[in-house]
């Protein structure tokens, strides 16, 4: 039987219109063709936009697609006093439509993949931002020799020249020019961008051109203390042509225009071929002030570097936090048969949880996370802050838990914060060998989270309630926090009706 064949390929360019969301913010769109409707999935779509988008992945019975323009806006899109960016893409939908279709896609995931077919009643609610704009604390800027203005007409050629802005929708090796304030970040620096991108393109040196994988500026990354309304700037270059290009007298003119705003000023050699910000092989020096900012968190303190993982909305973390301490600390407290319990904070990064934990409950706090600069950064904050009953230990959170089976028993909570990816299969296992009393999972992945939840609930752990959190507003983004708690009775039952033994 001969095999059929696929209706579009890869680099196809359609013209959509826009008829749901799905979850994750995906468009849905549907194609007819003589065998029926075909659907195409378009990320960060707006239902009711019409979209010329290029196919990135075809299957037989579905394919995916990356937006290049929007031809037509839906009717529930209102203007906003923002320049557009790919990062951005539900700003001018209101708040409250972002709410709805986020809320209710996500909801599906915890139906569709976690298997629960009464979430609602589990569900206790949505947090809000408490900033809706200008709430990023880092932001990085690439700069191009192939791009465009952001006045151009979409359906233009790019061109040559010097571009310091974002990636062009559905591109990977082009820039669109960032002429002023996106919404997102801090407002005066986006502002000073075309003069920046001036100031770099009168040194005669060349954007990075990324087909040729050539050039010499790269990247412009920058960080902002929201306590301190100060900036931390990196300007990323490779090494081609660096001798020609004075560093000290652009950290002076960054510093004439930013004034005391300015935190510090680095440059950052990266001769990779990439198109990734950190270098395998490269060098930061500092050029000017200081290598971190200040921020606050719940009465805590953490200096900020280029490198450190710390929240990107610090002030909608607070209430995510708050979250965190509400189901840890939720009567009745977990018991163990220990004169010594312990609470466990995995995938703790620069241990922000950790210290709120070992400040307000009075037990011993142990936190672990992959990256050893994050370790080493949370040492740094818990030992400023003055607080106690903490260790730090840079290990991958399944090995950890391998080596050091004497935790078993002795634990009340465990906190889990873990990347989009979730936990994997193996680690899930080692946390549900600890036999903790009570779980607190933040996902920043409501899907893997979901999925999460089969394997503990096959093991005795009850989803008791859970919140999400909107920590990115104008994107798909949700934040999820769950409390779990074990249920000996739930264990047998799942063990007499699936033979499934708790691991």
């Amino acid at each position: 039987m001969a095999r059929k064949q696929r209706l579009f390929h890869k680099g196809t360019l359609l013209e959509l219109d826009i008829l749901d969301v799905a979850s994750g913010g995906k468009g849905l769109a549907k194609v007819p063709t003589d065998e029926g409707d075909f659907n195409v999935f378009v990320p960060n779509a707006i239902a009711g936009q019409r979209v010329r988008a290029r196919i990135s992945l075809c299957k037989r019975r579905h394919a995916e697609a990356r937006i290049t323009a929007i031809l037509k806006r839906s009717a529930e899109e209102v203007g906003v006093p923002f320049q557009a960016i790919p990062g951005a893409p539900y700003i001018t939908l209101p708040l409250e439509e972002q709410r709805k279709f986020k809320e209710r896609t996500t909801l599906d995931l915890y139906r569709r993949i976690g298997e629960i077919t009464d979430i609602e009643s589990r569900y206790e609610g949505w947090l809000d931002s408490p900033s809706a704009f200008h709430y990023r604390n880092k932001m990085e800027y690439s700069f191009a020799a192939i791009g465009r203005g952001p006045d151009a007409d979409p359906d233009a050629d790019f061109g040559d020249g010097f571009h310091l802005g974002f990636k062009a929708r559905g591109t990977w090796w082009a820039v669109e020019d960032l002429e002023g304030d996106s919404g997102l970040f801090d407002a005066d620096f986006e502002n000073l961008l075309p003069e920046i991108r001036q100031r770099c393109a009168a040194s005669g040196l060349p954007a990075w051109h990324a087909p040729r994988r050539e050039g010499f500026f790269r990247f412009l990354v920058v960080r902002k203390s929201l306590a301190e309304d100060r900036l931390l700037v990196n300007l990323v270059t490779t090494s081609a042509g660096v001798e020609s290009f004075d560093v000290p007298a652009f950290g002076l003119w960054l510093e004439e225009k930013l004034g005391p705003r300015l935190a510090g000023f680095i440059h950052t050699l990266n001769d990779d071929t990439g198109e990734r910000v950190e270098a395998r092989e490269g060098s930061s020096r500092l050029v000017l002030g200081e290598d971190h900012v200040l921020e606050s968190l719940h009465g805590l303190s953490f200096e900020i570097r280029m490198k450190s993982f710390f929240q990107t909305n610090p002030k909608c973390a607070e209430r995510l936090y708050a979250q965190v301490m509400a189901y840890a600390f939720e009567a009745p407290m977990p018991s163990v048969a220990t004169n010594d319990p312990v609470t466990l904070d995995l995938f703790c990064g620069t241990g922000t949880i950790a210290q709120l934990l070992a400040r307000e409950g009075g037990t011993r706090v142990v936190g672990v996370d992959l990256i050893e600069e994050a370790i080493i950064d949370a040492r740094r904050s818990a030992e400023r802050n003055g607080v106690q009953g903490l260790e730090f230990h840079a290990a991958d959170v399944g090995r950890f838990l391998l080596e050091h089976p004497g935790y078993a028993g002795r634990i009340g909570t465990i906190v889990l914060d873990p990347p989009r990816s979730g936990i994997s299969p193996k680690s899930l296992r080692k946390v549900i060998r600890l036999q903790a009393k009570r779980l607190v999972y933040v996902s920043c992945n409501p899907a893997t989270q979901a999925r999460d939840l089969i394997a503990l609930r096959e093991a005795g752990y009850v989803l008791k309630r859970f919140k999400l959190v909107d920590q990115f507003p104008h994107t798909a983004h949700v934040e999820a926090v769950a409390l779990l708690e074990f249920d000996a009775r739930a264990a047998a039952t799942t063990r007499g009706n699936h033979e499934i033994a708790i691991p």
